[in-house]
C-alpha cells in the first residue's frame, strides 16, 4: 500500500515538473513565432518593392522662369545707373545675358504603365517644363515627351523613346480600405527608389484645396518632396495611387500624406491617351452641403442631400427644370454624400449620358431627369472667378464662404431682397466660427457700410486697411448683432 502511494507521488511530481516545462517551453515558442511572422511580413513588403521598383522612375525637369523673376533680370541689365558705371562694355554684353533666361530645376516620381514608354505622374511635376529627363532604376536616362496633362486633378502622361520595360499593375481604388497596408516608392529629395510602408488613414479625403477634384487616399505612409508622381502600392504590388502631396508644417513629412485614386487617374490617362485633353461632364450647378441649420430652414428632418443655391442659366439643369432650393439626395440611385461627391461623379460621366436625380423641393421627393453635357472649356476659370468674387483673401482668413441673396434664398430664410450677403459656409475653428456666425446668417454692414451684394461687401472690406480685423452686423432671424473678427495673415 505503502509502495503503491510512493510510486503514486512520484508520477505526480513526474506530471508537475512535466507541465511546468511544458509551459516553460510556451512563450519561447510563441516568441519564435512572432519572429517567423514579422519575419516572413518583412519578406513580403521586401517581395512587392523588388517587383515594383523596376518601374518607379526618377523625373527631373528644367524650367524657364517667368513672371517676377524674369522681369527682376531685365530690370537689372535695364537699370541706368549699372549702364553709366559699367559702360559701353555692359552695354554690349547686356543682348547676351538678356537671352541667358534664368533656369529652375525640379524633381518627382513616377511609374511606367506601358512597355512602349508611358509613365504616370503628376501634372505639378512636370507642368510648364522646358526638358523633362526621366531615370531608370538601372540608371539609364531619356529625354520625356508631354502627352496630355489634366490640371483639374493633377494627372500627367508622359511618353520615353523605349521599348521591353518593366511596367507596375494597376489595381482597383474602390477596394481599398481605411487600416490597410500601403507602400510608397519614389525620390524623395532626389533619392530614388526610396521605400515607406504604412497604412490607409482614411478614403474620400476632398476640400483639402489642392486640386479642382479631390478624392484623395490620406495615408501615414513617409511621403516627401519629391515622392510626387510615385505609386501607393498595395500588398499585392498594384498601384492603388498616386503620391501627390502631404500636409506639413515644417516641409517634410508629419504623417498626413495625399494619394490620387488610382480609378480616378485611370480615367483621365485614357483620355489623354486617346484625345490628348479629358472630357468631363458637366450639370450646371452651383451647389453647397447642408448642415442642421440649413435642414431645419428647409424643413428636413436631418441633414441630407446637397443644397442646390444656382443654376447657371442656358445648363443642363435649367433644361431639365432644377431650381434654386432644390436639394439633392441621390443620382442614378447611389446616394450624394456632399458637394465633391456630386461634383467628381457628374465629371466623369460621358457628356450626352441621361442621369436620373432624386430631389426634395418644398418637402416633395420627385425624380427628375438631366442630359449630362460637356463641361465648358472655361469653366474652371468660371468657376475660380466666382470662388474669389465670394471668398476673397481676407474672408478667407476669416473662415466665411458668402454668396448673393436670391429670391429663392430670401424666402427661405425669410429675409427681404437685397437685404444683405447670406453665409453659405463656416470654417470650423475660423474666426467667424469662434464668435458664432452660422450658414444662413446675414451680413448686413461691413465696417458700418451698409452691403446689398457681394461687390458692396468686397468694397466695404477694403476700409479695414491694415487693422487686421473687421466689423461685421450680422442678422439671424429677427435679431441682428455686432461681432468683431480678428485674423492673421
Amino acid at each position: 500500500m505503502m509502495r503503491q502511494k510512493h510510486k503514486l507521488a512520484r508520477l505526480q511530481a513526474i506530471a508537475a515538473c512535466l507541465f511546468c516545462f511544458v509551459l516553460s517551453a510556451i512563450p519561447a515558442a510563441a516568441q519564435d513565432n512572432d519572429i517567423a511572422m514579422l519575419e516572413r511580413s518583412g519578406k513580403a513588403f521586401s517581395s512587392v518593392v523588388k517587383k515594383a521598383g523596376p518601374a518607379v522612375v526618377y523625373v527631373s525637369v528644367e524650367k524657364t522662369l517667368k513672371g517676377s523673376s524674369g522681369r527682376q533680370m531685365e530690370e537689372l541689365f535695364d537699370n541706368p545707373f549699372l549702364r553709366r558705371f559699367f559702360g559701353d562694355q555692359f552695354e554690349q554684353q547686356q543682348p547676351q545675358r538678356q537671352r541667358r533666361q534664368p533656369k529652375q530645376e525640379g524633381a518627382g516620381s513616377g511609374f511606367i504603365i506601358a512597355p512602349d514608354g508611358l509613365i504616370l505622374t503628376n501634372n505639378h511635376v512636370v507642368e510648364d517644363a522646358d526638358k523633362i529627363t526621366v531615370k531608370l532604376a538601372d540608371k539609364r536616362e531619356f529625354i520625356a515627351k508631354v502627352v496630355g496633362t489634366d490640371p483639374q486633378s493633377d494627372v500627367a502622361l508622359i511618353r520615353i523613346e523605349a521599348t521591353n520595360l518593366p511596367t507596375l499593375p494597376l489595381g482597383d481604388s474602390n477596394q481599398l480600405e481605411v487600416g490597410e497596408w500601403v507602400i510608397a516608392i519614389g525620390s524623395p529629395f532626389e533619392l530614388s527608389q526610396s521605400v515607406t510602408v504604412g497604412v490607409v488613414s482614411a478614403m474620400g479625403r476632398n476640400r483639402i484645396g489642392i486640386n479642382d477634384y479631390e478624392n484623395f487616399i490620406q495615408t501615414d505612409a513617409a511621403i516627401n518632396p519629391g515622392n510626387s508622381g510615385g505609386p501607393l502600392l498595395n500588398i499585392k504590388g498594384q498601384a492603388v495611387g498616386i503620391n501627390t502631396a502631404i500636409f506639413s508644417r515644417s516641409g517634410g513629412s508629419m504623417g498626413i500624406g495625399f494619394a490620387i485614386p488610382i480609378n480616378m487617374a485611370k480615367s483621365v490617362e485614357e483620355q489623354l491617351r486617346s484625345h490628348g485633353k479629358v472630357v468631363r461632364g458637366w450639370l450646371g450647378l452651383i451647389i453647397q452641403d447642408i448642415d442642421e441649420n440649413l435642414a431645419q430652414s428647409f424643413g428636413l428632418s436631418k441633414a441630407e442631400g446637397i443644397l442646390v443655391s444656382e443654376v447657371t442659366a442656358g445648363s443642363p439643369a435649367e433644361k431639365a427644370g432644377l431650381k434654386q432650393g432644390d436639394i439633392v439626395l441621390s443620382l442614378n440611385g447611389a446616394t450624394m454624400t456632399d458637394v465633391s461627391d456630386l461634383r467628381n461623379r457628374v465629371a466623369m460621366i460621358p457628356p450626352g449620358t441621361p442621369v436620373a436625380l432624386s430631389i426634395i423641393r418644398d418637402g416633395v421627393r420627385q425624380q427628375v431627369s438631366v442630359v449630362i453635357a460637356e463641361q465648358p472649356s472655361d469653366f474652371s476659370e468660371n468657376a475660380k472667378a466666382k470662388m474669389k468674387l465670394q471668398s476673397g483673401s481676407v474672408l478667407d482668413k476669416l473662415g466665411l464662404t458668402l454668396q448673393e441673396l436670391t429670391p429663392d434664398l430670401a424666402a427661405q430664410f425669410g429675409y427681404s431682397k437685397g437685404q444683405g450677403v447670406i453665409v453659405s459656409e463656416v470654417e470650423a475653428g475660423s474666426p467667424a466660427d469662434n464668435v458664432g456666425i452660422e450658414p444662413g446668417q446675414l451680413i448686413e454692414e461691413v465696417n458700418k457700410i451698409r452691403v446689398r451684394t457681394l461687390a458692396e461687401l468686397k468694397d466695404a472690406l477694403k476700409t479695414s486697411g491694415g487693422s487686421k480685423q473687421v466689423l461685421l452686423r450680422v442678422r439671424a432671424g429677427e435679431f441682428s448683432r455686432y461681432v468683431v473678427l480678428k485674423y492673421e495673415e
